[in-house]
């Protein structure tokens, strides 16, 4: 319910914004918009969307979760294992709050130390690109085939797994017709000069990463905001330096619900926490800093805007993984002087991991 009425109020700002733009200036000679259908359909699409997010988690939590964990355990003990582990453990839980709580989950057990979990964490960063490539490929479409076909498989199959499977499916295209419905709703604007305006103030690297970070602790899923973003991109109504801005600023609101994890807990899994906050604000920063050779990446790497913003989303977590890994030792050296260990014992790690964000 939450995520549901954080659409709502999202969907209601945003055309409420748009449309007093639109008041200021009369005369422009564009098609009058049915603002009240606009933010409904908007709302609906990003529900839809949302939904689908953590249905799609959950179900994979349920099949992978108790083995993930494990392969957390054994395999984050050697840099790069831990950055190939925490991208497949991603890709796998289809979100990175998820991997990230239960990474904190294991170091507040004292099964893994905190320096050791720091490279899983930035593989989890990795792994939540995949969802920015997937809606860049323009499949929104073809959703209704994949709710039909999971809904036929989870109706029809008998066998638990295979029922499983239809449901993830069925997310999948839930997923995508979510995205579909959040387009249609706000082809309408291609036109409005005024929205073409309104967007243009996202170009403002500070004031789109504001935005960015905005949105997904609102909504709680950085995927949604990238979906939004690549959607709106590809209806011509976001350009390639604002999606840039605005995606860096959703690298640091995804970091709200690993925070609230660390609540109670041991310092080590505090610490962890802290670091993905850390990790995530300075990378931003920098990419602030280099947005514009970011951009300039990202137009020669393919010839749509919406691909463009997917390209960058991965070159800025695989680079902000090289440039900080070598580092690890070191900077879990400085979060142990700056976290220094408390009297209070452990809380017992935490059985269920919270599924209201899904990168």
């Amino acid at each position: 319910m939450g995520q549901v009425t954080a659409a709502m109020v999202l969907a209601s700002a945003c055309m409420a914004g748009v449309a007093l733009a639109q008041d200021d200036t009369p005369g422009q000679g564009t098609q009058p918009v049915d603002w009240v259908s606009v933010a409904i359909g908007f709302a609906a699409g990003l529900s839809l969307f949302l939904y689908g997010v953590t249905l799609l988690s959950e179900r994979l939590r349920e099949i992978a979760g108790d083995r993930m964990r494990r392969t957390l355990e054994a395999s984050a003990r050697n840099r790069v294992v831990g950055v190939a582990t925490g991208t497949v453990a991603t890709l796998v839980l289809d979100s990175s709050s998820v991997t990230i709580i239960v990474l904190i989950a294991i170091v507040n057990a004292g099964l893994l130390t905190f320096a050791h979990a720091l490279p899983v964490i930035m593989g989890s960063n990795i792994g939540t690109t995949l969802s920015s490539q997937l809606f860049a490929l323009g499949i929104d479409e073809y959703a209704p085939l994949g709710l039909l076909a999971g809904l036929l498989v989870t109706v029809l199959s008998k066998a638990e797994r295979w029922r499983r499977a239809g449901m993830i499916v069925f997310a999948l295209g839930l997923i995508f017709f979510g995205l579909n419905v959040i387009g249609d709703a706000v082809r309408p604007l291609e036109d409005q000069a005024a929205l073409v305006r309104w967007m243009q103030r996202m170009e403002t690297p500070l004031l789109g990463a504001a935005a960015g970070c905005a949105i997904t602790v609102l909504i709680q899923s950085s995927s949604a905001t990238m979906g939004i973003v690549i959607m709106m991109a590809s209806q011509g109504l976001v350009s390639l330096p604002a999606g840039i801005a605005m995606m860096l600023g959703a690298e640091i609101g995804t970091c709200a619900d690993t925070l609230v994890a660390t609540l109670g807990r041991s310092r080590d899994a505090v610490r962890a926490g802290v670091f993905h906050l850390a990790f995530n604000v300075v990378s931003v920063a920098l990419g602030l800093v280099f947005i514009q050779q970011l951009t300039g990446w990202a137009v020669a790497s393919a010839g749509d805007v919406a691909r463009q913003i997917a390209n960058a989303h991965v070159a800025f977590n695989v680079l902000g993984t090289l440039l900080f890994l070598p580092f690890t030792a070191t900077i879990a050296r400085l979060l142990s002087r700056a976290i220094p260990d408390g009297r209070t014992e452990p809380m017992p790690p935490a059985d269920a991991v919270p599924a209201r964000q899904a990168r």
